[in-house]
Protein backbone atom coordinates (compact mmCIF):
# COMPACT_ATOMS: atom_id res chain seq x y z
CA UNK A 1 0.00 0.00 0.00
CA UNK A 2 2.56 2.20 0.93
CA UNK A 3 4.60 1.51 -2.62
CA UNK A 4 1.40 2.29 -4.18
CA UNK A 5 1.20 5.55 -2.95
CA UNK A 6 4.59 6.58 -3.13
CA UNK A 7 4.12 5.72 -6.78
CA UNK A 8 1.17 7.96 -7.01
CA UNK A 9 2.46 10.61 -5.49
CA UNK A 10 5.47 10.18 -8.04
CA UNK A 11 3.34 9.92 -10.62
CA UNK A 12 1.36 13.48 -9.78
CA UNK A 13 4.73 15.24 -8.83
CA UNK A 14 6.05 14.06 -12.20
CA UNK A 15 2.88 15.60 -14.12
CA UNK A 16 3.22 18.65 -11.93
CA UNK A 17 6.89 19.33 -12.76
CA UNK A 18 6.25 18.64 -16.64
CA UNK A 19 2.67 20.81 -16.65
CA UNK A 20 4.21 23.89 -14.20
CA UNK A 21 7.19 25.01 -16.66
CA UNK A 22 4.59 24.45 -19.67
CA UNK A 23 2.58 26.71 -18.02
CA UNK A 24 5.30 29.15 -17.16
CA UNK A 25 6.11 29.01 -20.94
CA UNK A 26 2.55 29.47 -21.81
CA UNK A 27 2.05 32.90 -19.86
CA UNK A 28 5.77 34.02 -21.13
CA UNK A 29 4.73 33.64 -24.67
CA UNK A 30 1.37 35.04 -24.70
CA UNK A 31 2.40 38.12 -22.30
CA UNK A 32 5.40 38.86 -24.84
CA UNK A 33 2.56 38.20 -27.60
CA UNK A 34 0.75 40.78 -25.97
CA UNK A 35 3.28 43.47 -25.57
CA UNK A 36 4.34 43.13 -29.25
CA UNK A 37 0.42 43.28 -30.21
CA UNK A 38 -0.08 45.93 -28.51
CA UNK A 39 3.02 48.22 -29.88
CA UNK A 40 2.30 47.41 -33.79
CA UNK A 41 -1.51 48.25 -33.20
CA UNK A 42 -0.15 51.32 -31.49
CA UNK A 43 2.10 52.41 -34.40
CA UNK A 44 -0.18 50.98 -37.20
CA UNK A 45 -2.67 53.64 -35.23
CA UNK A 46 0.10 56.36 -35.84
CA UNK A 47 1.31 55.43 -38.80
CA UNK A 48 -2.32 55.42 -40.46
CA UNK A 49 -2.84 58.66 -38.62
CA UNK A 50 0.34 60.19 -40.18
CA UNK A 51 -0.48 59.27 -43.68
CA UNK A 52 -3.92 60.75 -43.14
CA UNK A 53 -6.43 57.47 -43.51
CA UNK A 54 -9.08 59.02 -42.16
CA UNK A 55 -9.15 61.71 -45.06
CA UNK A 56 -9.03 59.14 -47.40
CA UNK A 57 -12.16 57.43 -45.89
CA UNK A 58 -13.82 60.62 -46.32
CA UNK A 59 -12.82 60.68 -50.29
CA UNK A 60 -13.90 57.61 -50.57
CA UNK A 61 -17.22 58.27 -49.08
CA UNK A 62 -16.70 55.40 -46.27
CA UNK A 63 -16.37 57.92 -43.32
CA UNK A 64 -20.15 58.96 -44.10
CA UNK A 65 -21.24 55.55 -43.88
CA UNK A 66 -19.33 54.48 -41.22
CA UNK A 67 -20.43 57.38 -38.87
CA UNK A 68 -24.23 57.15 -39.73
CA UNK A 69 -23.24 53.49 -38.61
CA UNK A 70 -21.19 54.19 -35.75
CA UNK A 71 -17.88 52.30 -36.81
CA UNK A 72 -14.50 53.74 -37.66
CA UNK A 73 -12.97 51.75 -39.94
CA UNK A 74 -9.72 52.57 -38.90
CA UNK A 75 -10.31 51.50 -35.79
CA UNK A 76 -11.57 48.18 -36.85
CA UNK A 77 -8.23 47.73 -39.10
CA UNK A 78 -6.29 48.07 -36.60
CA UNK A 79 -8.26 45.49 -33.85
CA UNK A 80 -7.93 43.27 -36.56
CA UNK A 81 -4.07 43.58 -36.85
CA UNK A 82 -4.08 43.22 -32.64
CA UNK A 83 -6.14 40.48 -33.17
CA UNK A 84 -4.31 38.87 -35.65
CA UNK A 85 -1.20 39.22 -33.77
CA UNK A 86 -2.56 38.05 -30.44
CA UNK A 87 -3.69 34.65 -32.37
CA UNK A 88 -0.53 34.29 -33.53
CA UNK A 89 0.70 34.12 -29.98
CA UNK A 90 -1.91 32.27 -28.44
CA UNK A 91 -1.25 29.99 -31.07
CA UNK A 92 2.55 29.58 -30.71
CA UNK A 93 1.42 29.76 -26.52
CA UNK A 94 -0.52 26.51 -26.79
CA UNK A 95 2.29 24.58 -28.66
CA UNK A 96 3.78 24.56 -25.65
CA UNK A 97 0.83 22.01 -24.78
CA UNK A 98 1.77 19.97 -28.16
CA UNK A 99 0.82 20.51 -31.34
CA UNK A 100 -2.28 17.83 -31.65
CA UNK A 101 -4.56 19.96 -28.80
CA UNK A 102 -7.82 20.88 -30.00
CA UNK A 103 -7.01 24.74 -28.79
CA UNK A 104 -4.16 24.92 -31.80
CA UNK A 105 -6.54 23.26 -34.22
CA UNK A 106 -8.97 25.97 -33.52
CA UNK A 107 -6.42 28.70 -33.37
CA UNK A 108 -5.32 27.69 -37.15
CA UNK A 109 -8.47 28.04 -38.19
CA UNK A 110 -9.15 31.34 -36.98
CA UNK A 111 -5.76 32.38 -38.19
CA UNK A 112 -6.14 31.42 -41.67
CA UNK A 113 -9.36 33.04 -41.72
CA UNK A 114 -8.73 36.44 -40.35
CA UNK A 115 -6.81 36.93 -43.72
CA UNK A 116 -9.60 37.12 -45.53
CA UNK A 117 -11.54 39.36 -43.43
CA UNK A 118 -8.67 42.20 -43.73
CA UNK A 119 -8.97 41.19 -47.58
CA UNK A 120 -12.51 41.73 -47.37
CA UNK A 121 -12.53 45.58 -46.08
CA UNK A 122 -9.93 46.19 -48.22
CA UNK A 123 -12.42 45.54 -51.05
CA UNK A 124 -15.21 47.45 -49.37
CA UNK A 125 -12.64 50.46 -49.18
CA UNK A 126 -11.42 50.19 -53.08
CA UNK A 127 -15.21 49.86 -54.14
CA UNK A 128 -15.71 52.81 -51.99
CA UNK A 129 -12.76 54.80 -53.66
CA UNK A 130 -13.83 53.39 -57.37
CA UNK A 131 -17.87 54.53 -56.82
CA UNK A 132 -16.73 57.78 -55.11
CA UNK A 133 -14.72 58.99 -58.28
CA UNK A 134 -17.53 57.11 -60.85
CA UNK A 135 -19.88 59.50 -59.00
CA UNK A 136 -17.44 62.76 -58.78
CA UNK A 137 -17.44 62.16 -63.26
CA UNK A 138 -21.20 61.23 -63.97
CA UNK A 139 -22.11 64.36 -61.90
CA UNK A 140 -19.53 67.05 -63.46
CA UNK A 141 -20.26 65.49 -66.76
CA UNK A 142 -24.08 65.87 -66.20
CA UNK A 143 -23.40 69.51 -65.30
CA UNK A 144 -26.35 71.53 -63.89
CA UNK A 145 -28.68 68.89 -64.65
CA UNK A 146 -31.06 68.19 -62.00
CA UNK A 147 -30.97 63.96 -62.74
CA UNK A 148 -27.47 64.45 -62.60
CA UNK A 149 -26.30 64.09 -58.25
CA UNK A 150 -29.25 61.19 -58.36
CA UNK A 151 -27.36 59.17 -61.49
CA UNK A 152 -23.87 59.24 -59.82
CA UNK A 153 -25.43 58.46 -56.82
CA UNK A 154 -27.43 55.42 -58.25
CA UNK A 155 -23.68 54.81 -60.01
CA UNK A 156 -21.92 54.83 -56.46
CA UNK A 157 -24.38 52.63 -55.05
CA UNK A 158 -24.27 49.81 -57.72
CA UNK A 159 -20.49 49.46 -57.18
CA UNK A 160 -20.57 49.47 -53.86
CA UNK A 161 -23.46 46.50 -54.03
CA UNK A 162 -20.36 44.93 -56.27
CA UNK A 163 -17.80 45.74 -53.49
CA UNK A 164 -19.80 43.97 -50.71
CA UNK A 165 -20.82 40.73 -53.17
CA UNK A 166 -16.83 40.54 -53.71
CA UNK A 167 -16.16 40.69 -50.19
CA UNK A 168 -18.85 37.91 -48.63
CA UNK A 169 -17.82 36.02 -51.17
CA UNK A 170 -14.05 36.67 -49.74
CA UNK A 171 -15.35 35.25 -46.17
CA UNK A 172 -17.69 32.76 -48.07
CA UNK A 173 -20.28 33.98 -45.91
CA UNK A 174 -23.66 32.45 -47.02
CA UNK A 175 -22.64 32.92 -50.66
CA UNK A 176 -25.67 30.87 -51.89
CA UNK A 177 -28.45 32.58 -49.98
CA UNK A 178 -26.17 36.35 -50.76
CA UNK A 179 -25.47 36.22 -53.96
CA UNK A 180 -29.26 35.92 -55.60
CA UNK A 181 -30.44 38.53 -53.26
CA UNK A 182 -28.44 41.18 -53.79
CA UNK A 183 -28.52 40.53 -57.56
CA UNK A 184 -32.23 40.58 -57.20
CA UNK A 185 -32.20 43.65 -55.34
CA UNK A 186 -29.93 45.86 -57.67
CA UNK A 187 -31.87 44.04 -60.89
CA UNK A 188 -34.81 45.10 -58.94
CA UNK A 189 -33.62 48.52 -58.37
CA UNK A 190 -32.44 48.66 -62.05
CA UNK A 191 -35.88 47.40 -63.64
CA UNK A 192 -37.66 50.57 -61.67
CA UNK A 193 -34.91 52.86 -62.94
CA UNK A 194 -35.59 52.12 -66.23
CA UNK A 195 -39.05 52.39 -65.92
CA UNK A 196 -39.14 55.60 -63.93
CA UNK A 197 -36.43 57.19 -65.92
CA UNK A 198 -38.31 56.30 -68.98
CA UNK A 199 -41.62 57.29 -68.14
CA UNK A 200 -40.43 60.30 -66.90
CA UNK A 201 -38.70 61.53 -69.62
CA UNK A 202 -41.75 60.68 -72.23
CA UNK A 203 -43.17 63.92 -71.48
CA UNK A 204 -40.00 66.28 -71.63
CA UNK A 205 -39.16 64.67 -74.83
CA UNK A 206 -42.23 64.82 -76.57
CA UNK A 207 -42.33 68.67 -75.26
CA UNK A 208 -38.38 69.12 -77.10
CA UNK A 209 -39.94 67.42 -80.00
CA UNK A 210 -42.64 69.52 -80.30
CA UNK A 211 -40.58 72.79 -79.35
CA UNK A 212 -38.08 71.85 -82.30
CA UNK A 213 -40.82 70.83 -84.98
CA UNK A 214 -42.49 74.59 -83.86
CA UNK A 215 -39.31 76.20 -84.26
CA UNK A 216 -38.29 74.03 -87.91
CA UNK A 217 -42.18 75.12 -88.86
CA UNK A 218 -41.66 78.95 -88.23
CA UNK A 219 -38.35 78.95 -90.00
CA UNK A 220 -39.90 77.29 -93.33
CA UNK A 221 -43.10 79.87 -92.16
CA UNK A 222 -40.43 82.96 -92.23
CA UNK A 223 -38.79 81.30 -95.69
CA UNK A 224 -42.09 81.59 -97.39
CA UNK A 225 -42.98 85.07 -96.47
CA UNK A 226 -39.55 86.62 -97.11
CA UNK A 227 -40.17 90.04 -99.59
CA UNK A 228 -39.04 88.82 -103.07
CA UNK A 229 -36.57 91.41 -104.73
CA UNK A 230 -38.06 94.49 -106.72
CA UNK A 231 -36.93 94.07 -110.31
CA UNK A 232 -36.28 97.52 -111.76
CA UNK A 233 -37.55 98.71 -114.83
CA UNK A 234 -35.28 100.62 -117.59
CA UNK A 235 -35.85 104.24 -118.00
CA UNK A 236 -37.24 104.42 -121.46
CA UNK A 237 -39.80 101.56 -120.58
CA UNK A 238 -41.23 103.59 -117.51
CA UNK A 239 -41.10 106.73 -119.82
CA UNK A 240 -43.68 104.62 -122.64
CA UNK A 241 -45.81 103.63 -119.88
CA UNK A 242 -46.14 106.29 -118.57
CA UNK A 243 -47.30 108.23 -121.66
CA UNK A 244 -50.91 108.23 -122.59
CA UNK A 245 -51.95 105.90 -125.58
CA UNK A 246 -52.92 108.02 -129.06
CA UNK A 247 -56.08 107.28 -130.95
CA UNK A 248 -55.21 105.52 -133.79
CA UNK A 249 -57.73 107.23 -136.01
CA UNK A 250 -56.00 110.46 -135.34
Amino acid sequence: MGAELREGLGAAWSMVATFVPKLLGFLIILLIGWLIAKAVAKGLSMVMGKLGFGKLMEKTGMSGLARNSGVDVGNILVKLVYYFILLIALQLAFGVFGESNPVSALLNDVIAFLPRIVVAVVLLIVAAAVGKVVRDLITSALGNRPFGPMMGTIAYVFIIAFGVIAALNQVNIATTVTMPVLITVLATIGGILIVGLGGGLIKPMSERWGGWLERAQSQMGTTDHAPRPRVETPPNVEATMDRPAHDSRR
